[in-house]
């Protein structure tokens, strides 16, 4: 009976929520999914909570409607009817604060209040697409528009970044939300750096661009879905064996500090630290598919580690930009985690070796998500 209880709050609670952020209409809506409930589920007696937030959910409702007619966007193909709740863009409170959102719509979307928020509505066709990007990239869906989802039609991804690299998109929760990409090389092959989340149907749109003959894998927190995509595709898995843990059955498994070929153009770059099996793949001297080892950070306009949440060692984490930055080479970061950037090969170069330095000074300290620096 507790239990009973427990789940129609939760569910009725989240939708009240979902309706009053949607503002036009609220009222009228919340009272019918209360009465509707209560004909459901007469013995789950959870609405005496419900009306305690009821009143509160209600005003907050009044104010966002008044906030949402002021900031309405203008659509292409209609003049938005004003008592339409799907005039409004919001994050629901299932957001991580994982950044995704935030590097697919930056005017639109910042931090706030530590989780992501639609700060303004989409006044261009442009930037209602930079919106759909990002909705279809949350791994917990929490990018809504009204009271709907994005609609399928709409999906953007696999996105193009460059001639020869795409985003995947639609990030999974077992990857904490993690960036994936696929990259194209001179044969018409694709490469799969980490995976989004799994589903048939979207394993069939990234093989439409071509034969995906890897799935390579830059550390056990994103390996997932490495398997089923990796035998969806035919392809091989590839992991280090600091993290072979995480896909025991991997078809290629990189061993060592050393940087390793893996195929024409397309060097393993083992670096220890965030993970103990932790890789960065270099695509002809112009990508770099850093994992969460390190990614552009927008608050320091610099190259960043993730000296926070370092599952294995800062210390060997030093050592290893130490012992790589001299040997790289790239105009494209491409991390799982934290933005991308696309600079001269010359200009990355300077910041990676004063990054190694940084690291260098930096101590071990307990996780802490919340200190990250997007």
């Amino acid at each position: 009976m507790e239990d009973e209880q427990s789940t129609v709050y939760g569910r009725l609670l989240e939708r009240i929520m979902t309706i009053a952020l949607s503002a036009n209409g609220a009222q009228s809506t919340i009272f019918e999914i209360v009465n509707r409930t209560r004909r459901r589920h007469p013995r789950a007696a959870v609405f005496g909570k419900v009306n305690d937030i009821l009143r509160f959910v209600l005003l907050l409702a009044r104010d966002i409607q008044l906030v949402a007619a002021f900031h309405r966007p203008v659509r292409r193909d209609h003049v938005m009817n004003e008592q339409s709740a799907d005039a409004v863009w919001h994050v629901d409170h299932r957001c991580t604060n994982c950044d995704v959102a935030r590097q697919l719509a930056p005017e639109l979307i910042a931090e706030v209040d530590g989780r992501s928020s639609v700060v303004r509505q989409p006044r261009t066709d442009a930037e209602e697409e930079a919106l759909y990007a990002a909705a279809f990239a949350c791994h917990t869906r929490s990018i809504r528009h009204g009271a709907r989802g994005p609609d399928p039609a709409l999906d953007p991804f696999p996105l193009r970044l460059s001639e020869h690299v795409h985003l995947c998109g639609h990030n999974s929760r077992h990857t904490a939300g993690a960036n994936s990409y696929l990259l194209r090389r001179p044969a018409g092959n694709l490469m799969m750096i980490d995976t989004p989340r799994w589903s048939s149907a979207l394993a069939a749109k990234y093989a439409a661009l071509g034969p995906i003959t890897d799935v390579l894998l830059t550390h056990r927190d994103h390996a997932a879905h490495g398997r089923e995509y990796a035998d969806r595709f035919g392809a091989r898995l590839w992991i280090h064996e600091g993290d072979l843990a995480a896909a025991p059955d991997a078809d290629g498994i990189l061993r060592g500090t050393e940087p390793i070929e893996i195929a024409d153009g397309v060097t393993a770059h083992p670096l220890p630290g965030h993970t103990e099996g932790s890789v960065l793949y270099l695509a002809d001297e112009t990508y770099c598919f850093s994992g969460d080892s390190f990614y552009w950070s927008r608050t320091d306009g610099d190259i960043a580690v993730a000296e926070s949440v370092t599952w294995y060692s800062i210390t060997e984490l030093a050592a290893s930009l130490t012992r790589t930055a001299p040997r790289v080479r790239f105009e494209w970061l491409l991390p799982g985690h934290g933005d991308r950037k696309r600079l001269p090969a010359d200009e990355f170069a300077r910041r990676m070796h004063d990054l190694a330095g940084r690291t260098g000074r930096l101590s071990p300290r307990p996780v802490d998500f919340t200190a990250l620096r997007w």
